[in-house]
């Protein structure tokens, strides 16, 4: 039996069930004994609908923990291994794995069923079938996820910590060393200073940017980026936040801008905030109906600035899962500091409480087992 925080329905909160049956890894499949599970914005996105998933469903998708069983096939696990699961598979055989990006792996589209690989689950509840986010449903004590979707890491990492590399370490920090093409000396802006923001705000540090203006509209969250590397403030909601890092970045405006939230106004400030030349990063996930209004000659023609997505910190997960771990190791990379609350898998929905009023960083969920 499976214990997990389920998603009945669009809105509503999460509901603890203990007694959700779990099948055997099918082939090509690990059953994870999840020790802990951070509380990630796109879980809350789901929730509330920003990214559509059918329910039932448990969610989860940010995790770490240990191999208990394999299934048939599998070569590359074995029980007893510690992992971070990876909530974008890496076959590394399709066209995108083949071409270093992974992060667009052909087999992750089976992740819009809410099932594994096949479009099925291993999950039982009241005699009918439970999904699971993103192949990992790390919102439970026990998963199944594809051999693919897990990543070996060194017994000696407290996977506590490690679990905040599945998506928030790797998405925030990937996006600073990976998608931007940040250069020593650098200013560099991050619009939207949560867990994430926190991260692409510790990349850039650490790829060599020498200004990172931090903007949001929360002090408490303002604090945070000052503790993870940013050198300027910007309260949002005070005064124009576009006037504000041009200026501080000697009237041209930042060599890179991240967006971080993904709502369109902070979109088009991103970019209206970005120097000639330089780029905008789009990292927030935005709803399906987003747009954006930009004057084409003005934004890309003449000023020749660059505007990417950011897909999972464009990373490979098995070059830069022991890439951030070993900068980790070195200490320079922040993991413990950014948990600010460990909680049951029962608080999950305080959780969420607390990270729309910009209370924490990360809440991390710890797992008990029988």
């Amino acid at each position: 039996m499976v214990t997990a925080a389920v998603l009945g329905g669009t809105g509503e909160d999460l509901v603890v069930h203990d007694d959700i049956e779990q099948a055997p890894p099918g082939a090509g499949e690990v059953r994870i004994r999840v020790v802990a599970s951070g509380v990630c914005h796109s879980d809350l996105s789901v929730q509330n609908g920003t990214i559509p998933l059918p329910a039932p469903i448990v969610l989860g998708h940010e995790g770490a923990g240990v191999v208990e069983e394999v299934g048939d096939g599998v070569t590359s696990l074995a029980p007893g291994d510690h992992v971070v699961l990876s909530f974008v598979p890496a076959c590394g055989t399709c066209y995108f794995c083949q071409r270093d990006q992974s992060f667009l792996c052909e087999r992750s589209a089976a992740q819009v069923t809410g099932g594994l690989l096949d479009g099925t689950t291993r999950l039982t509840l009241d005699a009918q079938p439970l999904r699971q986010m993103a192949m990992c449903g790390t919102f439970g004590n026990y998963a199944i996820v594809p051999e693919i979707s897990a990543v070996k890491i060194d017994d000696d990492v407290d996977l506590r910590y490690a679990a905040l590399i599945g998506c928030g370490v790797l998405t925030g920090v990937g996006a600073a060393l990976n998608t931007a093409s940040i250069r020593p000396g650098d200013t560099v802006a991050v619009l939207g200073c949560g867990g994430v923001g926190l991260n692409v705000i510790q990349g850039a540090r650490i790829a060599g940017a020498e200004r990172v203006v931090a903007v949001d509209m929360f002090d408490s969250k303002l604090k945070m980026a000052e503790d993870f590397g940013a050198t300027d403030l910007v309260k949002a909601d005070d005064g124009d936040p576009v006037a504000a890092v041009v200026g501080l970045a000697g009237g041209r405006g930042a060599d890179v801008a991240f967006e971080v939230i993904g709502l369109g106004p902070t979109i088009e400030q991103a970019i209206a905030m970005t120097r000639n030349g330089g780029e905008a990063i789009l990292v927030g996930v935005p709803a399906l109906d987003v747009t954006l209004q930009l004057n084409a000659a003005l934004t890309f023609l003449y000023t020749t600035k660059t505007v990417k997505g950011c897909w999972y910190g464009s990373s490979n997960v098995r070059r830069d899962v022991p890439k951030l771990i070993d900068l980790y190791k070195g200490g320079r990379l922040k993991l413990e500091e950014l948990v600010t609350r460990e909680i049951g898998v029962g608080d999950v929905n305080e959780a969420f409480s607390a990270m729309q009023a910009g209370e924490v960083a990360r809440s991390l969920i710890t797992h008990r087992h029988p």
